[in-house]
């Protein structure tokens, strides 16, 4: 049976690109005749019932806006069994048929267990992380990349002008994508990420000696936030080399902004894929990039997917950054 009335949320860490897809999914489900319920502040507003029909100009205005409008929060009671029942108690009362969960690992696990007890979820990748093994591509993460890429630029400028070193700490604590291909871009001398080890005086003293050597004078070592410890580093460097170091957590500013067009896209698509799913009676789904592509796979099956970092796109790294 076709869901008559679903709702929509995000969950999570914030992604430019989420009232994108917020602003699909209403509209693509008011345009299949449904009626569309918006949740404030995630799994919470299921639990506070805090959620409000929406028509086409809701989301009006938003698509170019970072953060959510529909703003978004942890829950801890969610996370329990008893949370999950009180949640679709809670949408069965309401009359919600069906929940496209915009967010990461954590919300699609929140969806898969709101689809056991029987409110059938659509979930759709927005973190700037781009940590979701299943999908290519995640909302934010081009916004977030391009933010750090301009933060990056802004302090070369400086480095550049006292001959410094400059360690940068990017976001992703388990994922180092945003790392590297942020590091490409602003042509780091090393890029740390968590998916490879390194050794201090080969991958980061040595590169330095040697680009010194031919001439370079300033020095960028971007950091993902899974390695951290970039206080430490930056004296460390300082230290061995003699070189001026200086540390730079770049924090939440990645979180923000207007998305970029990419983000912006992705969002749209994905966003109308779920509500389509929905509308056609599917859940325990969730929506996501393959070779480009949108399709949609069982959650549980995407959940259990194992995320392979691109390798050979940082061996390339590696050679041009000298």
């Amino acid at each position: 049976m076709n869901a008559k009335t679903i709702a929509v949320l995000t969950s999570g860490g914030d992604a430019p690109g989420m009232n994108a897809a917020v602003r699909a999914v209403a509209r693509a489900g008011i345009s299949y005749g449904m009626r569309v319920m918006g949740v404030r502040r995630g799994f919470n507003g299921l639990l506070n019932r805090d959620v409000f029909e929406m028509n086409l100009r809701s989301v009006s205005d938003i698509i170019h806006h970072g953060g959510t409008a529909l703003f978004t929060a942890r829950s801890p009671e969610f996370n329990t069994p008893d949370g999950v029942k009180k949640a679709a108690d809670n949408c069965r009362d309401m009359g919600i048929e069906g929940i496209v969960v915009i967010g990461g690992d954590g919300s699609f696990r929140g969806a898969r267990d709101l689809t056991k007890e029987g409110i059938p979820c659509v979930g759709v990748p927005g973190t700037i992380d781009n940590d979701i093994a299943a999908s290519e591509y995640t909302i934010g993460f081009d916004t977030a990349m391009n933010t750090a890429v301009e933060m990056v630029d802004r302090l070369r400028d400086t480095t550049e002008s006292h001959d410094r070193c400059s360690v940068v700490e990017v976001m992703g604590r388990k994922c180092g994508d945003l790392a590297l291909q942020t590091g490409i871009a602003v042509g780091a001398t090393t890029i740390l990420v968590p998916e490879v080890p390194f050794d201090f005086q080969t991958d980061i003293i040595n590169r330095m000696m040697f680009t010194q050597k031919t001439g370079k004078k300033h020095f960028i070592i971007v950091v993902a936030e899974g390695v951290g410890g970039v206080d430490k580093l930056a004296k460390d460097i300082e230290e061995k080399t003699g070189i001026e170091t200086r540390a730079t957590v770049l924090g939440h500013v990645q979180r923000g902004g207007s998305p970029t067009l990419r983000d912006r896209v992705a969002g749209s698509v994905m966003g109308f894929h779920a509500a389509d799913l929905l509308y056609k009676g599917r859940g325990n789904r969730v929506v996501v990039m393959q070779n480009g592509k949108i399709v949609d796979l069982d959650i549980t099956e995407a959940l259990e997917m194992e995320r392979v970092f691109d390798r050979s796109l940082y061996d390339i790294a590696l050679k041009i950054s000298i």
